[in-house]
């Protein structure tokens, strides 16, 4: 295909996201959609208190409108190979269901986001509430790949294997598990202004590149169009912040990244690709699991990004170091794609 379609997703992302960023963010100031910052975290985060939050709605709209745009797009230029692809069903439902999971969890982070900012409740919907819920849309879009003939995946050094029969049946409630500690690792991420935000785009462009050299022509431009949006809304997220994501956002990337890794038919490669999350849910794990046995904190401070801000690190500096560590996993997850292993 054309290099165009993903290239006018991009564009398209960037430019939405960036631009209602001039309207959102005054309306959330003026709606008095302030966040609120806990005393558990760190003491100088009190000075972002009020700073508006759900500014996810941004790159959700941006990315949303983006895809809508390139295939419009592409079918008025008559990129036929793109829209022969989306014949298929399983190869449509990918893009559709992706999308759909995606701001089903953005739904469930809305909800979140509007108890505590609206409702005054600092913790929002419980944990037990976030579960039910999170699981209950993975399992949806599990459902929807199922039903449209999704019956392998590919693992490195392995090949294809079969997931409808025998052994092979334990993928789906493996990948259900899956998507509800990624989904919950990105909103992990999100703790400092530009963090989730820069490791995503990273993450995103490692899709995108991904679905364009194995075909997988409908992620591509969902990949693309989400990266964009993630340029847009680092204008207004990066360090100091005029806008937070909120859960509204962070739940919305985690399903977005979700959707991509299985999109592509290689699920197990965001273990690599998305490393960096990976490390945020574990330190909170690690550190919850070591406090319980020895009464004693084994970091300054879980997520892990607080524990390295609490040591003294600039937020620019963690938000360099952590996208550059998210850049090496992705290198290393191009490796089986690039050579076929």
């Amino acid at each position: 295909m054309n290099g165009f379609p993903p290239v006018l997703a991009a564009a398209a992302g960037f430019a939405l996201t960036a631009f209602l960023g001039v309207f959102l963010v005054p309306y959330l100031k003026k709606l008095k959609f302030g966040q609120t910052i806990l005393d558990i975290g760190p003491k100088w985060h009190k000075s972002k208190e009020g700073t508006p939050t759900m500014g996810g709605l941004m790159f959700i709209i941006g990315t949303v409108l983006a895809v809508g745009i390139a295939f419009l797009t592409a079918y008025l230029a008559g990129y036929t190979e793109l829209f022969s692809e989306m014949g298929r069903s399983i190869r449509l439902v990918r893009v559709l269901a992706g999308i759909l999971m995606a701001l089903c969890m953005a739904f469930i982070g809305f909800m979140d986001d509007y108890i505590k900012v609206v409702k005054k409740r600092n913790l929002g919907l419980t944990a037990r509430q976030k579960t039910f819920l999170q699981l209950l849309v993975a399992a949806g879009y599990l459902l929807a790949l199922y039903f449209s003939g999704m019956d392998f995946t590919i693992l490195p050094f392995i090949g294809s294997v079969d997931i409808v029969s025998g052994w092979g049946l334990l993928f789906w409630p493996v990948a259900l598990i899956f998507i509800y500690g990624f989904t919950n690792a990105v909103n992990l991420t999100d703790g400092i202004d530009g963090l989730a935000t820069s490791v995503t785009l990273v993450v995103s462009l490692f899709y995108m590149l991904a679905a364009g050299i194995l075909n997988y022509l409908g992620i591509n431009l969902l990949a693309a169009a989400l990266a964009g949006s993630c340029v847009g809304f680092l204008l207004w997220n990066f360090h100091p912040a005029k806008i937070f994501m909120g859960d509204t956002g962070s739940m919305f990337l985690g399903g977005m990244v979700v959707a991509l890794a299985f999109g592509v038919d290689r699920p197990v490669l965001l273990f690599l690709a998305g490393i960096l999350y990976l490390m945020e849910a574990m330190s909170v794990v690690i550190q919850v699991t070591y406090y319980k046995k020895t009464k004693k904190r084994l970091f300054k401070m879980s997520p892990i990004h607080h524990h390295f801000e609490m040591s003294g690190w600039r937020e620019e500096k963690i938000v360099l170091v952590f996208s550059a560590v998210a850049l090496i996993g992705c290198a290393l997850a191009m490796l089986p794609v690039y050579f076929n292993w």
